[in-house]
C-alpha cells in the first residue's frame, strides 16, 4: 500500500497567535519576529531601575488583541542577551506559582497569561494576585524579575493600576508610567513579517507563489489594525485562493511531479529551482531562470500560476543515470529491450534497480520522507555515459517505453499501486500525462523530461510549460 507524500496545500501554516509558534525553533523565530524598539527600551529602563533598587517590579502591558504582546514577551531573549521569559498559565494560581519560583541567575520576565480582559479575572483575584506579586518582587527570589500583566481592555488596565498602587505604592512599578502602551510592529512591516512567516513555516513559499500579489498584500494592510489581524487576513486569502483553484479541478485532485533525467546529472539545477525538503517547484525561481516565450505568456497571470503550482503539489525531482539504466534493464518490456539491444546496450536483469528506486529522490518523496541535504553524486564513468546516451536516443522517439519501465518499477517496489501511460486529464482541454500513478492517497501524474543533456533554463521552461498546460486544462489560465 502506498504511503504519504509529505506536506500538501492543506498543511499551509499561517498562525496569527504566538502560542502556536512556540515550538517552531529559535532559527525560525529569528527570521519571523521584528523587534519593537520602543517597548524594548522600556524593558531596559525597568531592569536598570530594578538593579539600582535591588528589587523586582511589575509592568502592566496594554495592547490590543493581536498586537503581538505575547510574541514580544516570549521573544525578548532574541534581542536582549541573557533575558529569559517564563509564564504562569491561566490555570495556575499566581501566589502559588510565584512562591515556587527559585531565584534567577539573570534578568527574568514572568508573564501572567490568560488574564488580559476584566472578565477573565475577578476583582478579588486581582487583589490577591497583586499582594502575591508585591511580596514576590521584594523577595530574594524576585529581585531580578519583572512581572508583566498583559491587558487588552481599558477597564482591566485601570483596575490593575489602582490595585497595584494601593498595595505596593509607586515602588511596585518602579520608574516611569504605571502602564506601558504596546502598539506592536509598524504597519509598514506587516507585509515583510507575513512574507517571512509564510516562508519560514511553509518550505520557503512566498506570498506571490501562493496567490497574493504585492498590491493585494498592501491592500490587506489597510484593513488590519494589528499584525495578528493582518496574518489572519493573509491566511484567509490563501485558503480562498486554494479553494478557487480546487473548484476548477475535476474529480481528481491533480498532483504534478516532473522527473528530470539527463546525461549531465543536473541535480544542482533541480535543487536551485525547488524549495524545501519536499522538492516543491519554486515558481518565482522558475520564472527568472528562463527567457523563453512561456514566461511572457505566464506573466499575464502570475498570481494564478503561483496558486496553481502550490495546489498541484508541483515538484521537480532528479533521477540519476544509474537508476534510469538499471530500471530500463530490470523493468523494461520486450519492446524496450529490443530497442536497447539494437543500440548495443545490455538488457541483463539489474536487481539493484529496486534499491535505487527506493533510495533515490523519487522513492524518498513517494515514501513521505524529506530529501534532507542533497549531495552531488559521484561522477559517472564513460561506459555509463555512453549507455545513457543510447537510452536518451530511445527516449527522443519512444519515451513511452521508458516511462512504462519506470511505472513497472514503482509498482513492483510498492511505491505506487498501479499506473497508466498517456492518461488524459479528463477536462475539456485535451492534454495527456506521461505517467498516471494510482496510490491510496490519490493519483500522481509524472511528467518525464528525458534529455541527453539539459540546463537550468531548459528545466524551468519545461516545468512552466507543464504548469501552463495544466492551468489551461482546468480553466485557471487562458
Amino acid at each position: 500500500m502506498a504511503v504519504g507524500t509529505g506536506p500538501t496545500r492543506d498543511d499551509l501554516y499561517v498562525p496569527d497567535r504566538f502560542e502556536l509558534l512556540r515550538d517552531v525553533g529559535t532559527g525560525a523565530l529569528r527570521s519571523i519576529v521584528t523587534p519593537v524598539h520602543d517597548t524594548l527600551l522600556e524593558i531596559d529602563m525597568h531592569f536598570t531601575d530594578m538593579r539600582a533598587a535591588r528589587r523586582g517590579a511589575l509592568m502592566i502591558l496594554r495592547g490590543e488583541t493581536g498586537a503581538g504582546k505575547s510574541t514580544f514577551l516570549d521573544t525578548l531573549g532574541l534581542f536582549r542577551t541573557g533575558l529569559v521569559t517564563e509564564r504562569i498559565a491561566a490555570s495556575e494560581g499566581v501566589a502559588e506559582a510565584l512562591q515556587a519560583k527559585p531565584s534567577s541567575e539573570g534578568p527574568r520576565v514572568i508573564v501572567l497569561e490568560g488574564r488580559e480582559a476584566l472578565g477573565e479575572a475577578s476583582v478579588e483575584f486581582i487583589e490577591a494576585a497583586m499582594h502575591a506579586i508585591n511580596s514576590f518582587v521584594r523577595s530574594e527570589s524576585g529581585r531580578e524579575t519583572l512581572v508583566v500583566w498583559p491587558a487588552n481592555t481599558d477597564d482591566l488596565t485601570a483596575l490593575l493600576t489602582d490595585k497595584a498602587r494601593k498595595i505596593g505604592g509607586e515602588s511596585l512599578f518602579g520608574i516611569g508610567e504605571p502602564v506601558t502602551r504596546f502598539i506592536g510592529p509598524a504597519k509598514s512591516h506587516f507585509v515583510s513579517i507575513a512574507e517571512r512567516t509564510v516562508a519560514a513555516l511553509n518550505e520557503g513559499a512566498s506570498l506571490a507563489a501562493l496567490g497574493i500579489s504585492e498590491t493585494d498584500a498592501h491592500g490587506l494592510v489597510e484593513s488590519a489594525s494589528t499584525i495578528g489581524r493582518f496574518l489572519a487576513l493573509v491566511r484567509n486569502s490563501l485558503i480562498r485562493n486554494g479553494a478557487k483553484v480546487r473548484s476548477m479541478l475535476a474529480a481528481e485532485q491533480f498532483r504534478l511531479w516532473t522527473l528530470v533525467i539527463a546525461g549531465n546529472e543536473p541535480e544542482g539545477d533541480v535543487a536551485a529551482l525547488t524549495r524545501g525538503g519536499h522538492a516543491y517547484a519554486d515558481v518565482d525561481r522558475l520564472m527568472t531562470a528562463t527567457n523563453a516565450n512561456i514566461v511572457s505568456a505566464l506573466k499575464k497571470n502570475p498570481d494564478e500560476l503561483g496558486i496553481l503550482g502550490t495546489v498541484l503539489d508541483a515538484k521537480i525531482i532528479h533521477v540519476d543515470m544509474m537508476t534510469a539504466l538499471a530500471v530500463a534493464r530490470q523493468y523494461g518490456d520486450t519492446s524496450l529491450h529490443e530497442e536497447m539491444a539494437a543500440l548495443g546496450m545490455s538488457t541483463s536483469a539489474e536487481p539493484k534497480a529496486v534499491e535505487r528506486l527506493k533510495s533515490g529522490e523519487l522513492g524518498l518523496l513517494l515514501s513521505g520522507n524529506s530529501l534532507g541535504l542533497r549531495k552531488r553524486g559521484g561522477k559517472a564513468g564513460s561506459n555509463t555515459l555512453v549507455a545513457f546516451e543510447s537510452l536518451a536516443q530511445i527516449a527522443s522517439k519512444k519515451d513511452g517505453l521508458l516511462n512504462r519501465a519506470i511505472g513497472n518499477g514503482l509498482q513492483d517496489v510498492g511505491l505506487i499501486d498501479s499506473y497508466m501511460t498517456e492518461r488524459e486529464l479528463g477536462t475539456e482541454y485535451k492534454y495527456f500525462s506521461d505517467l498516471y500513478c494510482e496510490r491510496a492517497d490519490g493519483p500522481i501524474r509524472l511528467e518525464m523530461m528525458w534529455r541527453k543533456s539539459t540546463s537550468r533554463a531548459e528545466i524551468a521552461n519545461y516545468v512552466l510549460s507543464k504548469l501552463g498546460n495544466y492551468g489551461k486544462a482546468i480553466g485557471l489560465l487562458s
